[in-house]
């Protein structure tokens, strides 16, 4: 009985090593949104960052607030250029010239910033965002001439973050091709981040995948708690949808032929609340899993750790629909929502478990429990 009590902790303490480990280097970020009335000021913010051992953080604006409150954080910043600032970079060098002195030069290096992030999700065809289709390009070169012209090209890499719409059938991943009407947008840009050697941003939503065909997407492919393999894709085997979702990525730019180009998860998340397969349980499983699980690459790139953010830092209560209301990773008073941390995640986890009556009999096993 001793023995077996033993054998038990030591596999217990195993598993919390192992996950702290993953965690201690993952490469993960958070995204902080601001779209709400009740969240605490940036000084806070980026000290709650800090404190949570979370070095990496993608901004949608220059906020000023944040940028000064990042100084000498040690934390690395994809900066964002609104959708709303586009068409005015894009038409005048000198905009993007003054754009660049005043939100990069005028904090670099004191702010570590990694990424230009020039507009989100900008949709070519169909949408409300379509008429800014045209200035995305030139946008991205304007900021990219003006970071060059300071000799600073090969430290920030300036880039957009698309999502996952622009991308005809996404099964199986190696079929994958950028849609025929979007082409025209997106070939220009994968050429230029072939050029200047950096990475296409992606926002990557396992749970909007989920929720849309949960009859052909079980839960436990779209959460990694799936015990084998799912999909096969030729010699690829995928036993979560993360990975098929990003390798679909990976293998669109590759059938461009026009060259190599990285991938970073510009979000990911779950929601806690709001609609179909949206709960507390799903997200603490959905987020935690990804964090570990990240290092170790997707079978189309095992060899590369995959850069990947979370959405959001907070529940922003000014987005909408409902379910836009509840991404966050902490409450607006600065509470944590969910266990895992990021860096500590052992002691994360004891303390969450202990704080639970059903200890270790969790509902929703995480990957690491099955």
């Amino acid at each position: 009985m001793a023995m077996s009590s033993f054998s038990w902790a030591s596999v217990l303490l195993l598993l919390l090593l192992t996950i702290s480990l993953r965690m201690a280097d993952a490469q993960i970020g958070v995204c902080y949104g601001m779209m709400g009335n009740n969240l605490p000021p940036a000084n806070e913010v980026i000290d709650l960052y800090k404190s949570n051992n979370i070095k990496r953080m993608r901004l949608y604006d220059p906020n000023q607030a944040a940028l000064q409150a990042l100084r000498n954080s040690g934390i690395e910043l994809i900066l964002g250029v609104p959708n709303s600032d586009l068409q005015s970079l894009a038409t005048n060098p000198n905009n993007a010239i003054n754009w660049v002195q005043t939100n990069v030069l005028n904090f670099y290096p004191s702010v570590q910033i990694k990424y230009i992030a020039v507009g989100n999700e900008v949709h070519p065809v169909g949408d409300s965002t379509s008429w800014m289709a045209q200035y995305v390009l030139p946008a991205i070169q304007n900021i990219y001439q003006a970071i060059r012209a300071q000799g600073l090209h090969d430290q920030i890499k300036v880039s957009t973050a698309i999502d996952m719409t622009l991308l005809g059938n996404s099964f199986p991943p190696s079929q994958t091709r950028f849609r025929d009407d979007v082409s025209s947008y997106i070939y220009p840009i994968i050429g230029y981040l072939v050029y200047a050697g950096a990475p296409l941003l992606t926002n990557v939503y396992p749970y909007f995948s989920y929720k849309g065909n949960p009859v052909d997407i079980s839960l436990s492919y779209a959460l990694f708690t799936s015990p084998n393999a799912v999909a096969q894709d030729g010699q690829y085997q995928y036993q979560n949808l993360f990975d098929a979702m990003l390798d679909a990525v990976h293998a669109a730019i590759d059938n461009t032929g026009i060259g190599y180009v990285e991938v970073v998860v510009s979000e990911s998340g779950w929601p806690s609340d709001g609609d179909f397969g949206a709960s507390y349980d799903n997200a603490n499983v959905y987020l935690g899993n990804l964090i570990g699980h990240v290092n170790g690459g997707t079978p189309r790139r095992p060899w590369k750790a995959t850069e990947t953010y979370l959405f959001a830092m907070f529940d922003e209560n000014q987005k909408n629909p409902e379910i836009e209301k509840h991404f966050g990773l902490f409450y607006p008073n600065k509470q944590k929502k969910y266990w895992f941390g990021f860096g500590s995640a052992g002691e994360s986890r004891l303390e969450f478990l202990s704080a639970h009556d059903d200890g270790f009999n969790a509902t929703v096993p995480l990957k690491s429990d099955i």
